[in-house]
């Protein structure tokens, strides 16, 4: 398998994934300005839509969506835990919160990355972003991990998107049982594993 990736954006997640599992994958460097591959291959012709992170499987097709490739990737090694079982109230529950990390935190940040957002509204998806983390702090508040004691993949989307929360001012410090999570994550040999190789990519 290839994973396309780009550093400090939301393939961090799978990439994190990817090493927590130890899975047979290469990494394949995408620079989104000008959407070619480390190797000088047009991206735009391995995923149509034009960002990442995008997975080639074995058989040469192409996987998109964090979410999707994130439990696929959990999925190739069932017995590690990443994800719940599938059919089970526990897989929806890892599906509840992926997509909640997807729609209400990773896209609240997406305007606030443009430029051209007016202040406005970028005041606008900061409060909603401090609504959406108080929510997440409250339940840690009584949980280690977003599915109670044991980390998944729904833990490595919501940390990659943290890390993008100093540039905008949010400090997690007013929410200590958030700030204590993203220590606990950080602290991940897998975390440290995935942001060294993206560091020295």
């Amino acid at each position: 398998m290839k994973l396309y990736f780009s550093p400090g954006v939301c393939s961090f997640a799978s990439h994190i994934v990817v090493k927590a599992l130890d899975l047979p994958v290469s990494l394949v460097k995408v620079n989104l300005a000008d959407k070619k591959t480390s190797s000088g291959e047009d991206y735009w012709k391995i995923n149509k839509k034009g960002y990442v992170p995008a997975l080639e499987l074995d058989d040469g097709s192409i996987l998109t969506e964090g979410v999707a490739i994130l439990q696929y990737l959990a999925d190739q090694k069932p017995e590690a835990g990443l994800a719940p079982a599938n059919g089970t109230i526990e897989r929806y529950r890892l599906q509840e919160w992926l997509t909640f990390i997807n729609s209400e935190i990773h896209k609240s940040y997406s305007p606030l990355f443009d430029r051209s957002t007016p202040e406005q509204t970028r005041k606008a998806f900061l409060e909603k972003l401090e609504k959406r983390h108080t929510f997440i702090a409250e339940h840690l508040n009584t949980h280690e991990f977003l599915l109670g004691n044991k980390f998944t993949v729904a833990d490595a989307y919501l940390f990659t998107t943290m890390t993008w929360a100093g540039a905008f001012d949010i400090d997690f410090s007013k929410w200590p049982s958030l700030k204590a999570y993203q220590e606990r994550i950080a602290a991940l040999p897998s975390v440290q594993a995935a942001r060294a190789a993206e560091k020295a990519s």
